[in-house]
């Protein structure tokens, strides 16, 4: 297993797609923060508040110069009918499934027993620099407010 990336390091460039098809590149988003939200699955009541939160909160995010990127490892069609049934309009869910959850092994933070990320928050700022990390519980919902707090002072 890979260390878990850890505040100061730089993160490694990624490409995944989203719920539509399209690739996210990482370091085409130079400029601009990047939250990073995994979540373990898809269609599970935890991860879809923490889904939810993202876009209930997207124009702020857009307001803080940052780009929310929800990251699971399920495939996209998945992603798909699950941002049609939690109305997910503005966030991109990106499908970490192959190479399996690469980017999450990358950060740390994949459990190979279950075949899921941790559920995690990483914050970078405009020059792919880790500025906020911190897992959850796998039952906790991520404390929103506490995001748009370290957003708003970095």
């Amino acid at each position: 297993m890979t260390d878990e990336i850890r505040v100061g390091e730089t993160i490694q460039d990624f490409r995944l797609r989203d719920q539509k098809r399209e690739e996210i590149h990482l370091y085409d988003l130079k400029g601009k923060k990047v939250l990073l939200s995994f979540h373990p699955l898809a269609w599970t009541q935890v991860c879809a508040q923490q889904m939810k939160s993202l876009e209930e909160n997207y124009e702020l995010f857009t307001e803080l110069n940052t780009v929310p990127l929800g990251i699971s490892v399920d495939p996209i069609p998945s992603k798909k009918a699950w941002a049609r049934e939690l109305g997910i309009n503005h966030i991109k869910l990106l499908s970490d499934f192959w190479p399996h959850g690469e980017v999450a092994r990358t950060c740390g933070i994949f459990r190979g027993k279950e075949g899921v990320s941790e559920r995690a928050n990483i914050i970078i700022d405009e020059n792919r620099q880790v500025i906020y990390f911190m897992k959850y519980p796998g039952h906790e919902l991520p404390d929103i407010k506490e995001i748009i707090e370290v957003l708003k002072n970095k």
